[in-house]
């Protein structure tokens, strides 16, 4: 057997996987990154993470043909480095990570951006594995039998993350910063709000987990009469959850605020649409509130269609699938593992 290693390099914690052929997951674990310790000391334990999770799997070195590693900030990837990543510090600034944690790990290294890695492996094992595709005909839209080549994958956490997929492969753009769409522009005005990155008018700002706890805080201010009042200690902990959690008991604000954050994401999704045409956007990561499973996620989805069909071309919003994502958590190691085996 053949198998693959995914290394998903976080703030907090660095997420190690390996997959097999097929893309499904042996074994996998966690170590912490500790990012003040500087890179050098994270590739050391993240290597011994993965002898950890190597023997959790029974795999042989041997057996392992290349490895993955996925990175948010900003990177470069044919120079195999990071350049000034805002998650990891100044210590990891222009860092040579990929030719590094070859070395520290024994593999040879792909380097990838965590919300590419994200969209392929979505794309390769996930909701776009069995999806095909939609046309638009003179007699409405009909579904083909044809497999998706193109996707795009959204990740709404602290920030939002873009992963694109174009003919099968991960489009990292010119100069490694393709995927940087929760950056793009949505709101140009004088007191446009402030994303993380302190720059005005960002779509992050507007659509991201940390956005829906600032417009709950807010909503708060401004004296709204809420459940999140008694909350607040709880919101800067535990962020959007909170804001699901009221949403769930009946809070009228908590709904109201949810649904205004599917309409922000809806403005940037019809854009997307009307760039790139892809065959499916899925919505992932932290802020998804529970999915199709749950009522909020439900509600949230639709309130995101409805905002797109009333914004974009007919052309596009009925051919383009929009669901939510399905593999979590996983998506970042696995993906990288996959883009490791299909790198030429």
């Amino acid at each position: 057997m053949e198998y693959y290693l995914g290394i998903d390099l976080g703030g907090t914690n660095t997420k190690i996987g390996v997959v097999d052929d097929d893309g499904n997951v042996v074994a996998k674990g966690s170590v912490p990154t500790h990012i003040q310790d500087g890179p050098e000391q994270a590739c050391k334990r993240i290597a011994e993470g993965v002898e950890v999770v190597l023997e959790k799997g029974r795999v042989l070195r041997s057996q392992i043909v290349s490895a993955g590693l996925a990175s948010a900030g900003t990177m470069d990837i044919p120079g195999r480095k990071l350049m000034v990543p805002a998650n990891l510090g100044e210590k990891w600034n222009y860092y040579p990570i990929c030719d590094r944690m070859s070395e520290a790990c024994g593999f040879p290294v792909v380097f990838s951006n965590d919300a590419s890695a994200a969209a392929f492996a979505e794309f390769w094992v996930g909701k776009g594995k069995t999806a095909t595709k939609f046309r638009l005909t003179q007699t409405g839209v009909e579904r083909t039998e044809e497999p998706i080549n193109s996707m795009i994958l959204l990740t709404l956490g602290t920030g939002i993350g873009c992963g694109i997929i174009l003919n099968k492969r991960v489009w990292d753009g010119e100069h490694s910063h393709g995927g940087e769409y929760g950056h793009s522009i949505i709101d140009y005005s004088p007191d446009a709000r402030i994303c993380g990155c302190g720059k005005p008018g960002h779509y992050e700002a507007y659509a991201s987990a940390t956005a829906l706890v600032n417009h709950a805080r807010e909503a708060v201010r401004a004296g709204r009469e809420t459940s999140l009042s008694k909350r607040l200690e709880a919101l800067r902990q535990e962020g959007a959850k909170v804001v699901a959690e009221e949403a769930k008991a009946g809070d009228k604000v908590a709904r109201d605020l949810i649904i205004q954050s599917a309409r922000y994401l809806a403005v940037g999704i019809v854009t997307l649409m009307h760039t790139i045409d892809p065959d499916a956007i899925y919505i992932g990561g932290a802020m998804t509130f529970g999915g199709m499973k749950s009522e909020t996620g439900r509600e949230y989805l639709q309130a995101v269609r409805e905002e797109v069909e009333l914004r974009a071309y007919k052309a596009c919003s009925s051919t383009t699938i929009l669901e939510f994502a399905e593999l979590g958590g996983d998506a970042g190691f696995i993906g990288a593992a996959g883009i490791a085996k299909f790198n030429d």
